[in-house]
């Protein structure tokens, strides 16, 4: 099975050093071509932690040329450039073709099922609630992979292509999937929108500094009581809609193996472990500049829609834009593509199951 791979940061890297480590064949490609003129260039993608090795993906110099080589495309890049690349895919996907969002924001798998009926074209579109693997970029190609998760959630549009999507996910990346059924469940599964969203409010000086600094070490007591507040908003909005998700518990348990406690003492763990990451070094991160627009934001408008309050995801986007000086609010370029605001929720929910009909 040929994978052909969106993106060309520490996700895509990452996932095409474990695609390659399991004898598949992974093909990047990258929008503007900047991040991936080493691996063009013939040098080796090396990858430590995690996993570890040198391997050599193919590089695609096009959208088509992605597209028409693989079975499976993977969107492996932020999530304000979903849309973009959305628009340069959709004219070349086939019938006969999976596509996998990893991992997905802000409805884009509706975006792209759009895109798609009006070529009366329909494939199974999935949606990843997270990534396969955590890391950072330490070179042009060089890959430092933290954790290869071991559960992720995921869901279908449309839903009755959910059994061959699943088993797409699991002849390539193995039986850790957790089918949720819904889309409505992975827009509320992704949990690094408010966790990034304690840990920057926490750490913001150290971002603007250029501080060299451990993240999950500086999820102190109070900082992690933040996080906790955050997950029982979004669980309350999961549960006011009929749905299932894991917790911030379950989450740092499954992904990262630390011992059940409170959020601060499982960071701790992680710290210990040697698991905890480095925090951003700059205050232009995906942190944020991805989180708020593309995370914060759905979220909210789903707690509406839903009839919940959210004062904390509500707090945290009118926080960030006062301290950016921008209004986050009007950043997501897919929502507004989509109108969400004039969809009601028995609208959205049909959407989410069985994405949008042909022309």
């Amino acid at each position: 099975m040929k994978i052909g791979i969106v993106g060309a940061g520490a996700i895509a890297f990452g996932m095409a050093a474990f695609l390659e480590q399991q004898g598949r064949a992974a093909t990047l490609w990258s929008p503007s071509g900047e991040r991936i003129k080493a691996l063009a260039g013939g040098e080796p993608l090396v990858a430590a932690g995690a996993i570890e090795g040198t391997f050599k993906p193919a590089v695609a110099k096009s959208a088509e040329e992605l597209v028409a080589g693989a079975e499976v495309i993977l969107i492996a890049l932020p999530a304000y450039g979903h849309k973009h690349v959305f628009d340069r895919i959709a004219p070349h996907i086939t019938s006969a073709q999976t596509v996998i969002v990893s991992s997905h924001a802000s409805f884009g798998a509706l975006y792209l099922s759009r895109l798609l009926a009006a070529r009366k074209i329909v494939v199974p579109i999935v949606a990843w609630g997270t990534t396969l693997v955590s890391g950072r970029q330490t070179g042009p190609a060089r890959v430092q992979v933290n954790t290869v998760r071991q559960r992720i959630d995921l869901a279908t549009v449309p839903a009755s292509l959910g059994a061959k999507a699943l088993a797409t996910c699991q002849a390539l990346f193995g039986d850790r999937f957790v089918d949720r059924q819904s889309q409505l469940a992975i827009a509320l599964s992704n949990l690094n929108p408010s966790t990034h969203m304690g840990i920057a409010l926490g750490n913001m000086t150290r971002m603007e500094r250029a501080e060299a600094w451990g993240q999950a070490e500086n999820v102190t007591p109070n900082v992690g009581r933040l996080l906790e507040e955050l997950d029982r908003e979004r669980l309350a909005i999961a549960t006011s809609l009929g749905l299932e998700v894991r917790t911030i518990f379950q989450h740092l348990n499954l992904s990262f193996g630390a011992p059940m406690g409170s959020a601060s003492e499982m960071h701790q763990a992680m710290h210990a472990a040697g698991k905890g990451g480095a925090g951003p070094t700059t205050a232009d991160s995906r942190y944020v500049t991805e989180d708020v627009p593309f995370g914060l934001v759905p979220t909210a408008k789903l707690a509406r829609l839903a009839g919940r309050s959210a004062p904390l995801h509500e707090a945290g986007i009118a926080l960030f834009s006062a301290m950016y000086g921008r209004d986050f609010s009007a950043e997501n370029d897919l929502l507004a593509a989509l109108d969400i605001d004039s969809l009601s929720l028995t609208q959205l929910q049909k959407l989410c199951r069985d994405g949008y009909p042909s022309a």
